[in-house]
């Protein structure tokens, strides 16, 4: 076990990750039928696809969040 805190961004960074799995795996759902020469998906599907840019986004900043914190921590405290 870490005896570190939570830093203000590993929430982000989780559902970041979560959030790009799903928009990962909807990107390959959607392009299945294309590939295999089938009825393409409705455009909802297409929209489930964003998820993944938008996944990839939230985890960025969350590592950005966490960045920005480890900085300061480590910052000389001037007295």
């Amino acid at each position: 076990m870490s005896s570190q805190s939570a830093d203000p961004g590993d929430g982000y960074v989780k559902a970041g990750a979560v959030v790009f799995g799903l928009g990962a795996l909807a990107t390959l759902v959607t392009f299945v039928p294309l590939f295999l020469h089938l009825t393409p998906l409705p455009t909802a599907a297409y929209w489930l696809s964003m998820l993944m840019p938008a996944g990839f986004l939230a985890a960025l900043t969350g590592l950005l969040l966490n960045a920005r914190a480890q900085r300061r921590r480590s910052a000389p405290v001037e007295s």
